[in-house]
């Protein structure tokens, strides 16, 4: 098993009953306390944190409730169980007589292994190799989760371009509501130093200014809507280059 485990993992292990107890499920296991369901809980936590820290360190300019949602999407069972069909860990996992036989295994059971083997890691060789391994694998999930999370944060986006390129901060008018109090549309434009964009509706203002920042980026050519209707952001023009 040491030597599968260096193939796929990439990492050699000192101890290998680290490697035993990750690889050891509930189903064979003489009693809970000897499956790998510790592990799954203190790899969960050291999972978290290392994509928590990879976020506040690369993402100085998000909000917590933007890191919140990025961190959610990144450790959720889906990637962690990709992550782990991917590597083929599975394959190594003890099972019971009554999991052996089926065809395909619960993809929470293919997260688990995962959390498991992180946690192997990190009581193997501390918190380095975790760490390695751990962004090894899901940095492409991160930045896929970051790239949605920015691109539906259009506010975010033009007041960052704004900051470094534009005279002033936008600000978002309130041009016009309409229907019953239960059920009002508004419509809201972006303004900057004067200058109004093209205005946007929504059901609730938050919805109208997403959309007006929206209408900004685009005639500010940041933004174009595909055929598929998927909005890309593009990156700013270069300055013209200054004259000696």
């Amino acid at each position: 098993m040491h030597e599968q485990a260096f193939s796929l993992l990439g990492y050699a292990f000192k101890d290998t009953r680290y490697l035993r107890e990750a690889m050891t499920h509930a189903s064979i296991a003489g009693n809970r306390l000897e499956s790998n369901e510790r592990m799954e809980f203190l790899g969960d936590a050291i999972l978290g944190y290392v994509v928590c820290e990879y976020l506040f360190l690369h993402f100085p300019e998000l909000l917590e409730g933007e890191l919140t949602k990025i961190k959610s999407a990144v450790v959720s069972r889906k990637s962690c169980a990709e992550i782990s069909e991917k590597l083929n860990l599975v394959q190594m996992l003890s099972l019971g007589k009554g999991m052996c036989g089926k065809q395909q295994l619960p993809s929470s059971v293919s997260a688990a292994v995962l959390e498991a083997i992180i946690a192997a890691i990190y009581l193997d060789g501390g918190i380095e190799p975790a760490r390695k391994f751990i962004l090894e694998h899901m940095t492409p999930f991160i930045e896929e989760a970051a790239e949605s999370a920015h691109q539906q944060n259009f506010k975010s986006v033009l007041q960052q371009y704004a900051q470094k390129h534009m005279p002033a901060n936008p600000g978002y008018v309130l041009l016009d509501e309409k229907g019953p109090d239960h059920s009002k549309c508004f419509e809201v434009c972006v303004e900057i130093e004067g200058r109004r964009f093209s205005s946007s509706w929504g059901k609730s203002k938050k919805e109208a200014e997403q959309q007006a920042a929206l209408m900004a980026l685009q005639e500010l050519n940041l933004a174009v809507i595909d055929e598929r209707g998927r909005v890309r952001l593009l990156d700013p023009p270069s300055p013209p280059a200054s004259k000696e």
